[in-house]
């Protein structure tokens, strides 16, 4: 007796970005704005400590720090680590390496990307100095990278150079940012989820049992989340369930075609002992309501329900769903 082979665990490329936007104090336009005008600054500590990149409060005593000083645009690798293979978004597009660099004046050190042939040709103690962006609008990437310095003799070293007081006044200061975060990794649904979303293609909806509680789990995830033992079994719940709980969505999403308002709500299937959340339709967003009768609504090729809409059943009774709330 043969057992029949395990369907292919599914796997897919997936990409989370989006734009962080925020506000700067005092301190950090200050900064940004000052590497536009390729100036550096930093913030001096109650006891005398220079910082860069500033804060707007100590680290150590919390005490709020306002004391702007401009620094040298040169200084020493304090450490580093060699990146062979650069990724997209990085300071450059041949192999670098990132270095923690203590400026000239200041006494923490700034982490930035070092222009080297090598790895051979960085060390520890090596003398470096700012590549200015060509183009800079008041970020950190104004600070194109860091490349080797060695100064000629008559030029003297800025080692020794103490930091300038600086009024950190600039015209058209940088007010915000918008940072773009992004995550790509490559995600695995794993053996349950799998199976999952295949039964989604055929507009079946599976979930897995436990065998201790005997709980059915809808996505399931492959162990009992109360009980902390594997589930195998699978039982086919719904397709109809309850709406548990909801929320109503009044701010438009990038790329995503659907007028608001809308709702989105926790529904609990027909034979599931944990509510999925998906969009509710077909009824105006003002109507939706706990224990509001729903069925999925499957579109032309669909995987997976485009959305719920109200069956005309009486709603359920709240003591049939209280436990899923």
């Amino acid at each position: 007796m043969t057992s029949a082979p395990s369907p292919e665990v599914l796997r897919a490329p997936l990409v989370v970005e989006f734009p962080f936007t925020r506000s700067l104090g005092p301190v950090q336009s200050a900064f940004l704005t000052g590497l536009r005008e390729r100036t550096v600054l930093g913030v001096r500590t109650g006891d005398g400590r220079t910082l860069v990149p500033p804060v707007e409060y100590d680290p150590v005593t919390a005490e709020e720090l306002r004391d702007l000083v401009e620094v040298a645009a040169t200084g020493t690798v304090t450490t580093w680590a060699w990146n062979h293979e650069p990724r997209r978004g990085q300071p450059l597009d041949t192999p670098f390496a990132w270095v923690l660099v203590t400026l000239d004046g200041a006494d923490s050190a700034l982490l930035h990307a070092l222009d080297a042939p090598g790895p051979d040709a960085v060390r520890t103690g090596m003398r470096v100095r700012v590549r200015w962006a060509a183009d800079r609008t008041g970020a950190i990437t104004d600070i194109a990278c860091f490349e080797p310095y060695e100064p000629a003799p008559r030029e003297g070293d800025d080692t020794a150079r103490e930091p300038a007081p600086h009024d950190g006044v600039f015209e058209d200061p940088v007010t915000g940012i918008v940072a773009a975060a992004r995550l790509d990794y490559t995600y695995s649904p794993g053996r349950a989820q799998t199976a999952y979303i295949n039964a989604l293609s055929e507009h079946k909806t599976v979930g897995e049992r436990c065998p201790s509680c005997r709980k059915v789990y809808v996505p399931p995830r492959g162990a009992c989340p109360t009980c902390g033992v594997a589930t195998v079994e699978r039982v086919e719940v719904g397709p109809r369930g309850t709406v548990t709980t909801y929320c109503i969505v009044n701010i438009k999403a990038k790329n995503l075609d659907i007028e608001v308002p809308y709702v989105y709500a926790h529904i609990a299937l027909d034979g599931a002992d944990l509510a999925l959340h998906a969009r509710i339709a077909g009824i105006p967003y003002d109507q939706v309501r706990m224990g509001l009768r729903v069925e999925p609504v499957w579109t032309e090729g669909g995987r997976f329900p485009d959305h719920y809409r109200p069956t005309g059943e009486p709603d359920a009774d709240y003591d049939t769903y209280k436990e899923l709330v």
